[in-house]
């Protein structure tokens, strides 16, 4: 097992200074251009990938460091360039933690790799978890699979929404009720493969912040996939089903579902994301403070400018060491017993949000324009204490394993 360190040994450094480079002279550069556009930045995901930062080897690389700080380093250093190019670069990782969390190894050689593509051919995947009333109530969630015994197929129906690459995504991993009678423990995993007929994209949001990163309804009709595109197996899928039927019967323990095995794999991602936003708004702060002068002296120079800064950065360290602890907690497998990841995000999601708005009022009316970045990235930070689990849900999940009471 690991031991944990605050000191990065000299490959994660390598990574992190190599991925600080792309995200400084590629991603920022283009950062305002594809933000006005609203577009999936197509051109820079390529760069990524001709470099080796979009492929499966990457990240595999990142997600199996014996430390678990390979995923919290990348994902800092790519969202210090821009949160929504970044998204539009680390969004297929969603879809494939999903695989990892619940597929077998069989799929997960199968599907990862379609979900890349290669320089010449670049592909991105997608996630479909949340729906038009199944947000972060996932009991409520209506898309259905049926499993078809004479054809081997599962028959999916229902509308996605908020999905990250969805509908331009080859490969969608979905998650479906299959036994509406228990809850959100009848839930499962799908394979989309590509170009399945039934699958479209619905409306695409236009969204307040991450504006490069693709997002919109995935619309089912119909949809039939192979018995195969099951993640995990029928004979898996019927053994916990079998289990969460009689726990319900008798009050049991409770059982994860898909979607939130998916999501606590990523909530210290998701933080490590914000930490690196709100760390790149606050370096525009300190060297706007440190150069505009007013009153004939640097405004840094005035304690409440001074203390602002102070406050911003200590937050953004106690921040990344949550995210540390939680990305090394997971990967050596000790269990969230105060549930430390939902703790890393909320805490940095919230760091995020208040840091670029304390970065936005240290420029004054600067800050206010679109001629600073400041402004992008207070639109941006919104969205990690929304998206997968708002900040209120990380309080109930910390509340109910801190009390093991049934929290409402």
């Amino acid at each position: 097992m690991a031991e944990f360190t605050l000191e990065l040994n000299d490959d994660q450094k390598q990574v992190k200074e190599w991925l600080h480079g792309f995200a400084a002279d590629v991603i920022r550069p283009a950062a305002a251009e594809w933000d006005e556009r609203e577009e999936t930045p197509w051109p820079v995901i390529q760069e990524a990938a001709k470099i080796g930062i979009y492929s499966l080897d990457f990240y595999a690389q990142q997600f199996f460091d014996p430390t678990g700080l390979g995923i919290p380093v990348a994902m800092e250093e790519l969202f210090w360039g821009d949160a929504g190019i970044a998204l539009s670069i680390v969004g297929t990782g969603l879809a494939a933690v999903g695989v990892l969390a619940n597929g077998t190894e069989e799929q997960i050689g199968t599907w990862i790799p379609q979900m890349y593509g290669d320089a010449d051919d670049v592909k991105v995947a997608a996630f479909c978890s949340s729906e038009p009333d199944a947000g972060s109530d996932v009991a409520s969630m209506r898309t259905r699979a049926v499993y078809d015994e004479a054809k081997d197929e599962w028959v999916l129906n229902g509308t996605k929404t908020w999905a990250t690459n969805g509908g331009i995504a080859g490969v969608h991993v979905v998650v479906a009720v299959v036994d509406p009678d228990i809850g959100s423990k009848g839930h499962a995993s799908f394979i989309v493969p590509p170009n399945t007929p039934g699958l479209s994209q619905g409306q695409k949001f236009k969204k307040h912040g991450i504006r490069a990163s693709h997002t919109a309804e995935v619309v089912l009709e119909d949809v039939r996939v192979p018995g195969h595109c099951l993640l995990g197996g029928k004979e898996k899928l019927d053994e916990r089903l079998a289990r969460a039927r009689e726990r319900a019967k008798s009050g049991g323990e409770r059982v994860k579902n898909a979607a939130m095995a998916t999501f606590e794999a990523s909530r210290p991602a998701v933080g490590a994301m914000a930490v690196g936003t709100a760390r790149a708004a606050y370096e525009v702060a300190l060297d706007y403070a440190k150069t505009r002068s007013q009153f004939g002296r640097p405004i840094i120079d005035n304690q409440g400018i001074a203390f602002q800064l102070a406050d911003m950065r200590t937050r953004i360290d106690a921040a990344r060491l949550l995210v540390w602890r939680a990305s090394w907690m997971a990967t050596t497998g000790k269990p969230f017993t105060s549930a430390e990841g939902s703790m890393s995000k909320l805490y940095a999601s919230e760091t995020a949000r208040d840091v670029t708005a304390q970065a936005i009022q240290i420029l004054g009316g600067n800050g206010f324009t679109r001629e600073y970045p400041v402004e992008r990235m207070h639109r941006d930070a919104a969205i990690y204490t929304i998206f997968e689990g708002t900040s209120e849900i990380q309080r109930l999940v910390i509340a109910r394993t801190l009390s093991d009471m049934p929290i409402r």
